[in-house]
C-alpha cells in the first residue's frame, strides 16, 4: 500500500530522508519466543541477523546492560522485551524480500512461536493472491456456466461467451508485462471482475444471434444484423464501464491507477473480442450450437409487468424515505485504510492475538529533526514522553546521555541516533497502527515536533503512512465519484438523446450504491476504505448496464403503445436477462467474498455482490416506477421520442 502513495506525501518524503541520511531501516517486524532464557533469546537473535533481508535486529540487551542481574533493571524497561519468560524481539525485513524472509523466520522458530508486523501482512497478501484467485476461479466458472446452461437453449453455447472474454482476459493480463507490475489488490480482483461485466456483451450478441437465426436462413446474414442490432447496447455499455474505471485512474493514491488501468485495458479488450472474434467463433462452430439443442430449463417469467407496476408508489416512498440516511450513513461509515486485520483462522492472524495478549500493541515511529541541538532535542523528549500511548523513546539524550557529546564516542555508538544533518528518535506507541486513537497520536507528536522545529523534521512508519493515505483517499473519493458520474451521464446522455432519461438511470443506481455503502455503518462494521472507493465506483459503473438495458427496450415499446403497458411488457421481456446478468456479477462478488481471506479483497467481493442485487432490485421496481410517474417529463426532454399517442 505505501508504493501507491504520491512522492510527495509527508511520510514518503520522510522516508526517502532518513533512507539518505541513515543505515538502519525502521522496524516492521516483531518476534515473540516461548518459554526461553536469556541466552537462548540471544542465540535466537544472532540466528535472525544471518537471516537474509532481516536487518536492525534488537533486544533486551541493546537497552540495559544484562550482565548485571535483570531485577536491578528499571522493571517496565525490561518486560517490554522479556516477560514471563517469553522473549519479543524486533527487526527490520528488506522491502521486496517479504515472502522469502518471513518463511525463512518461521523455519527457524517453529510452530510454538509467533510473528507479527507490517512486513508479515505484506508476505501473507501476496501469497494468498495466486492460490485465492485460483480456488476463486475454479468456484467461479462452474457457477457462471450452470447459469448460462439454464438461461439458454444449446449445451454449448455457454462455452462460447466464456471463450470470447476468457480470451480477453488472458490477454490483458499478458499485457500486465509491459506495465512491469501490479498491485496483489489488482491480480486478485481484475481478472474475475473483468469476466463478469465482459460476460454481458457476448450475452448480448449470441441472444440476438439466435433471434435474427429464427427470421433469416443464412447464418451470415444474422450475424451481421444481430451484430448491428445489438452494437448500441453494447457499445453504451462498454461506454459506461470504461469511463467509470478511467475515474478510477486518476486518483492519487496509485492502486486506484494500477486497478483502473487494467480494468480498461480488459473492457477495451473485451469489446473487440466480442465485436470481431465471437461472430467469427461463433459463425465457424454454428453447427454445433444447432446440434446441442434443449428444451428451456427455466420457466419464462410472464405476467410479472403487472404486478411489479402495482408497487410504484410503495417503492417511491420506500426509496424516497431510505435515501437520505443511507446518503449520510455511506460518508461516515469508520474506515480501515490499509490491508487491514488478518483473520485469526489464520497462523498470521493468531500469531498477533498471542503477541499482543503478552506484550500489548507496538506502533513505532521515527522522527528526525535537525541536529547540533542537543538542549533542544532533550526538551522535545521529554514532552514526547509525557504524551499518552508513547509507551517508551529511545534516543541519544536519553540512552546515551547528554553529558557526553557525541563526538567524543565512537561512531558505532552514535550512528544509529545522528546522521550528518539529523538527529533520529524512535518512539514505541501503544496503540493500533490506525483508527482515531492512532491518528490523534500522529497529530499530537506533529504537533508538539513543530512547536521546537516549527516545519523543519520529519515523521515516520506505519501508522504515519496510513495517516497519509487516509488524507490522500479522502481527496480522491469526491473526484473519482464526480468523474464517474459526469463521465456516465455524458455517455447516457449521448444514447438516449435525453436530460432526463441519464437522471433516473443514475438516480436509480447511485441509490443502490448509497445503500450499499451505508450497511456498515448502521451495522457498526468498520470497512476497508480501498473496497470503498472501488465499489462506489465499479458497482455504479457496472450495474448501470441493467438499467440501459431496460430503459432500451421501454422507449421501443413506449413507441407503440401507453407507457403502462410499454413498463409491463418491458419488465416481463427483461426480467430475464437482467437477473441473469445480475446473478452472475453477484456470485463474482460473493465468491471473492468467500474464498479470499485478505480483508482487502474479502471487502470488495461482499460489496460487490450486495451491491449488485440491491441495483438488479432497484432496476427492476424503482426505476419502472420513475419512467411511469415521470413519463411526460421525459416525453417533453427526450429529443424526438415519438412516444404513442392515445386515439
Amino acid at each position: 500500500m505505501v508504493d501507491y502513495l504520491p512522492e510527495d506525501a509527508p511520510s514518503m518524503e520522510a522516508m526517502d530522508r532518513m533512507e539518505d541520511e541513515f543505515d538502519g531501516a525502521i522496524e516492521n517486524t516483531r518476534v515473540m519466543l516461548q518459554d526461553v532464557s536469556i541466552q537462548e533469546a540471544l542465540s535466537y537473535k544472532e540466528a535472525l541477523k544471518n537471516i537474509d533481508g532481516v536487518s536492525n535486529v534488537t533486544w533486551l540487551d541493546d537497552v540495559i546492560d544484562i550482565k548485571t542481574p535483570i531485577e536491578m533493571a528499571d522493571h517496565e524497561t525490561v518486560e517490554s522485551y522479556y516477560k514471563g519468560q517469553k522473549a519479543l524481539l524486533s527487526f527490520h525485513i528488506e522491502e521486496g524480500m517479504e515472502v522469502e524472509t518471513t518463511d525463512a523466520i518461521y523455519k527457524l522458530i517453529g510452530d510454538e512461536n509467533a510473528i507479527s508486523g507490517e512486513a508479515l501482512d505484506t508476505a501473507t497478501s501476496q501469497k494468498m493472491t495466486g492460490t485465492e484467485s485460483m480456488h476463486a476461479a475454479l468456484l467461479l466458472i462452474p457457477i457462471i456456466i450452470i447459469i448460462l446452461v439454464l438461461s439458454t437453449r444449446s449445451w454449448v453455447e455457454p462455452l462460447f461467451f466464456l471463450t470470447a472474454i476468457g480470451v480477453s482476459v488472458l490477454i490483458n493480463l499478458g499485457t500486465n508485462i509491459f506495465v512491469g507490475e501490479i498491485s496483489f489488490v489488482t491480480q486478485s480482483v481484475a481478472p474475475i471482475l473483468q469476466l463478469a461485466v465482459a460476460l454481458d456483451y457476448a450475452i448480448f450478441l449470441l441472444h440476438s444471434f439466435s433471434d435474427y437465426r429464427k427470421k433469416v436462413a443464412d447464418p451470415e446474414e444474422a450475424m451481421r444484423l444481430a451484430m448491428k442490432q445489438s452494437f448500441p447496447a453494447i457499445a453504451a455499455s462498454a461506454s459506461t464501464t470504461f469511463f467509470g474505471f478511467m475515474a478510477l485512474s486518476l486518483m492519487d493514491f496509485e492502486i486506484g491507477a494500477d486497478l483502473g488501468v487494467n480494468l480498461v485495458k480488459g473492457i477495451l479488450l473485451s469489446f473487440i473480442s466480442v465485436m470481431v472474434f465471437l461472430p467469427a467463433l461463433t459463425l465457424t462452430f454454428y453447427k454445433w450450437i444447432d446440434k446441442t439443442q434443449h428444451k428451456q430449463l427455466l420457466p419464462n417469467i410472464r405476467k410479472i409487468g403487472g404486478s411489479v407496476v402495482k408497487l410504484r408508489i410503495p417503492v417511491l416512498l420506500l426509496v424516497v424515505v431510505l435515501i437520505v440516511p443511507a446518503y449520510l450513513g455511506q460518508s461516515q461509515t469508520n474506515f480501515i485504510y490499509g490491508i487491514g486485520e488478518q483473520p485469526e483462522t489464520t497462523r498470521a492472524g493468531s500469531d498477533i492475538v498471542k503477541i499482543e495478549e503478552v506484550f500489548g500493541k507496538y506502533t513505532p515511529m521515527v522522527i528526525l529533526v535537525p541536529n547540533g541541538d542537543v538542549a533542544r532535542e532533550e526538551e522535545l523528549v521529554q514532552d514526547l514522553q509525557n504524551i499518552d500511548h508513547i509507551q517508551s523513546i529511545v534516543s541519544y539524550v536519553n540512552t546515551v546521555g547528554t553529558a557526553i557529546p557525541p563526538e567524543y564516542l565512537d561512531e558505532s555508538l552514535t550512528e544509529q541516533f545522528y546522521s550528518e544533518n539529523y538527529s533520529r528518535i524512535i518512539l514505541n506507541a501503544r496503540t493500533d497502527t490506525e483508527g482515531d486513537k492512532a491518528f490523534a497520536l500522529i497529530e499530537t507528536v506533529k504537533a508538539t515536533a513543530a512547536d521546537y522545529y516549527d516545519d523543519d523534521y520529519h515523521l515516520l512508519g506505519e501508522s504515519v503512512t496510513l495517516y497519509d493515505i487516509k488524507n490522500v483517499v479522502q481527496k480522491d473519493n469526491t473526484l473519482v465519484n464526480l468523474l464517474t458520474i459526469i463521465s456516465i451521464a455524458v455517455v447516457l446522455l449521448i444514447t438516449f438523446r435525453s436530460i432526463s432519461i441519464p437522471i433516473a438511470l443514475l438516480l436509480t443506481i447511485q441509490s443502490a450504491v448509497w445503500i450499499n455503502l451505508s450497511i456498515p455503518y448502521f451495522t457498526n462494521s468498520p470497512l476497508v476504505y480501498v473496497g470503498y472507493l472501488i465499489i462506489s465506483t465499479v458497482q455504479l459503473a457496472a450495474t448501470v448496464d441493467y438499467a440501459i438495458l431496460l430503459t432500451e427496450a421501454y422507449l421501443k415499446n413506449r413507441k407503440e403503445m401507453t407507457a403502462l403497458d410499454a413498463i409491463k411488457k418491458t419488465i416481463d421481456e427483461k426480467l430475464f436477462s437482467i437477473a441473469i446478468s445480475a446473478s452472475i456479477l453477484s456470485s463474482v462478488g460473493f465468491i471473492l467474498w468467500f474464498t479470499s481471506s485478505n480483508p482487502v479483497v474479502s471487502s470488495i467481493g461482499l460489496l460487490l455482490g450486495r451491491g449488485t442485487l440491491l441495483a438488479f432490485v432497484m432496476v427492476i421496481l424503482f426505476l419502472p416506477a420513475l419512467l411511469l410517474v415521470f413519463d411526460k417529463v421525459i416525453k417533453k426532454t427526450t429529443w424526438k421520442a415519438n412516444f404513442y399517442k392515445e386515439k
